[in-house]
């Protein structure tokens, strides 16, 4: 066997290899759960999913087995669990809580700990006008504990620092700034009131937020210290987005009923561009995406909640769908050809300095 060859099968061997895989499903049980949030904790490698009407966030892992986390009966009775986060650093998991009508109102961030599992505080959300319905949707959390909540209703965000204070962060002019489309889909029309909704603090660099605007759907870039809010410029809007995660390659998964959106930006998110549109199965109605750390991959969480708020009879199957883009494949390849170009460049240089060493030999012999 010759020696070029030798090096190719060497390299091969060393290099891993990527293979189309099914989507994989996690199903699992859960009596009228009807989970509209979804997040991961790395600790104990489990999802954690709310739920429409039970004062209760399960815990869920890849084999499908529930487990109930929390249960909260000091909460007003049928409130919902809607976006949820965990705060690796100080161990807590976060959970906005909303009253979806004819219930009271009723916007709060709860905080429980995560090894005992008892509320540490719960922080009512209020906005300037009393009189206009709110709706605390989704939350995200930054390297000093501070949550950030998305009102879907005033178009702004509240912060809750971790002693549970909360007060109004960003209420910026760029959130009102672009009309939402008038040619809106039929199955799109119940989001025209949807204003603000995802959102997820970006760790790399200096920190700040993305979060998605469902009826317009714009992507904004908001800056964690002083609230400043900047369109991210796209090739097309992501109209009825809800759910977003920030991947640890910096790739940004956006989901809503139809499908997921993935996202790439060279520029720390001034502009962007989708490089891949995957297709959800609409019926089990999508509305929350979560990543893990270690996974250039996304999870999707499939909870029927349409059919929990319709009241359309008793369910206790719901699933997490595991999904990875076959661009993100592709990229894969494309590495793998570039390390074996270099390394073909480097053993040919190899052999030619080596030639060269011979032949000096050589010469000094004779």
């Amino acid at each position: 066997m010759s020696s070029i060859l030798i090096f190719f099968v060497f390299l091969f061997l060393t290099i891993p290899t990527t293979t189309a895989t099914k989507r994989h499903v996690i199903t699992f049980r859960s009596p009228n759960l009807f989970p509209e949030g979804i997040t991961y904790d790395p600790s104990s490698k489990h999802f954690l999913v709310g739920s429409l009407n039970h004062r209760i966030i399960n815990s869920v892992n890849h084999d499908g087995i529930v487990k109930t986390l929390i249960s909260d009966p000091n909460l007003p009775l049928n409130v919902t669990f809607l976006g949820l986060t965990v705060d690796s650093i100080n161990r807590r998991l976060l959970a906005v809580i909303h009253a979806i009508p004819p219930l009271s109102p009723f916007n709060a961030l709860a905080s429980y700990d995560l090894s005992s599992f008892q509320r540490v505080f719960l922080t009512n959300l209020q906005s300037n006008d009393d009189d206009e319905i709110q709706i605390a949707n989704d939350v995200t959390v930054d390297y000093s504990g501070n949550a950030y909540v998305t009102n879907s209703v005033g178009n702004f965000i509240w912060k809750v620092n971790t002693q549970g204070e909360a007060s109004i962060f960003s209420i910026s002019l760029a959130f009102t700034a672009y009309p939402i489309p008038r040619d809106l889909p039929s199955s799109l029309l119940p989001y025209e009131s949807c204003g603000l909704n995802g959102i997820d603090y970006v760790k790399k660099g200096y920190g700040y937020l993305l979060v998605v605007q469902t009826n317009t759907g714009k992507l904004f870039k908001v800056d964690a210290d002083d609230g400043k809010a900047r369109l991210v410029l796209m090739n097309k809007d992501l109209t009825g987005a809800d759910g977003i995660a920030v991947r640890s390659d910096g790739v940004v998964a956006v989901v809503s009923q139809y499908k997921l959106w993935l996202l790439k930006s060279q520029d720390n998110w001034g502009e962007a561009i989708i490089y891949d549109e995957i297709a959800l199965n609409t019926e089990k109605f999508p509305t929350s995406v979560v990543t893990k750390e270690d996974e250039v991959k996304q999870y999707v969480l499939y909870g029927s909640v349409h059919e929990g708020i319709l009241g359309k009879g008793e369910k206790e199957l719901f699933g997490i769908e595991e999904i990875q883009s076959s661009h993100d494949s592709e990229d894969e390849m494309i590495w793998m050809f570039v390390i074996i170009g270099l390394g073909l460049a480097y053993f040919m240089y190899w052999r030619f300095q080596m030639g060269k060493l011979v032949n000096n030999m050589s010469k000094k012999v004779a």
